[in-house]
């Protein structure tokens, strides 16, 4: 579901005063400026007035806050229970109970206006997949539209993210490459690492060199596309099982990077047989 005009519900408590918008100046009190009673878009204030509004209405309706993640809310009754993920105005929910589901549904749409989206199939650049066996999610989408961004999209299929015997250093002779173009690809590959866990190695390892790169970096880049190239729609599987078994694989190379010298360590962790989480960290 979506919020409409969502950041105008908020409240703020500090006293912010604006000029006179045009068209609706006074001539007589040409002087004066105007004092907020709610929150308007643009409003530094706006997001966190918005979200103390939702929280507090949400809390209000016994709802219970993560403690770790403060965007996810959820609530029980009985063996039933429904999970509720807010991102700005974008909502999504699940509920092991029907009743839950619209009953949530109803109270948030007299309380705010609001879109309802149906079904989830896409929600920050992530493709959704349900079915009766699970769900799956992947950025195939976003993965073409980067190709073609870069103008990668006839390039030649790579089989790995990265020859097995490369290794990046400042590579002093190479000559230097557009940083401004080398973030701006770093950061369209950070986000497919949200659920692309076979990229986030070596794309975490170019990162390194983003304040003065150079070309040889630049073509590990290309290197990375060319593999997105030949697998550009690996998804991610969350099965339906009874199985919550946490599982935990870690490993770790001896000073790989031979600027600095220091060691990188990769882990991923698994539910059932569901992979949850990973990570790569110098």
């Amino acid at each position: 579901m979506d919020v409409k005009s969502a950041f105008l519900n908020g409240t703020i408590s500090e006293e912010v005063y604006v000029n006179q918008s045009p068209g609706f100046e006074n001539d007589l009190l040409s002087s004066y400026v105007f004092k907020l009673k709610k929150a308007l878009y643009g409003l530094k204030q706006a997001p966190r007035a918005w979200y103390d509004k939702l929280s507090s209405f949400l809390t209000s309706n016994n709802f219970i806050r993560g403690k770790i993640d403060s965007t996810l809310f959820r609530k029980e009754l009985k063996d039933d229970f429904i999970i509720v993920q807010i991102y700005v105005d974008d909502i999504i929910f699940c509920s092991t109970n029907e009743n839950l589901y619209q009953e949530f549904s109803k109270l948030m749409q007299d309380e705010f206006q609001m879109s309802m989206m149906g079904e989830l199939e896409f929600f920050l650049g992530l493709q959704i997949v349900q079915s009766n066996e699970g769900i799956k999610i992947h950025q195939t989408k976003c993965t073409k539209e980067l190709l073609k961004k870069y103008k990668m999209e006839d390039a030649k299929p790579i089989k790995t993210p990265m020859h097995p015997s490369s290794t990046l250093s400042l590579n002093e002779d190479s000559l230097d490459v557009d940083s401004t173009m080398y973030q701006g690809m770093l950061g369209s590959l950070l986000y497919l690492t949200t659920s692309r866990l076979d990229i986030m190695f070596n794309v975490c390892a170019c990162a390194r060199f983003q304040v003065r790169p150079k070309v040889v970096h630049l073509q590990v880049f290309k290197h990375i596309l060319g593999y997105l190239k030949r697998i550009a729609n690996l998804e991610i599987s969350f099965y339906r099982s009874h199985n919550f078994s946490l599982l935990g694989y870690c490993d770790g190379d001896y000073a790989w990077d031979r600027w600095e010298r220091k060691s990188t360590s990769r882990g991923c962790h698994f539910l059932g047989r569901c992979l949850v989480s990973w990570t790569s960290k110098r």
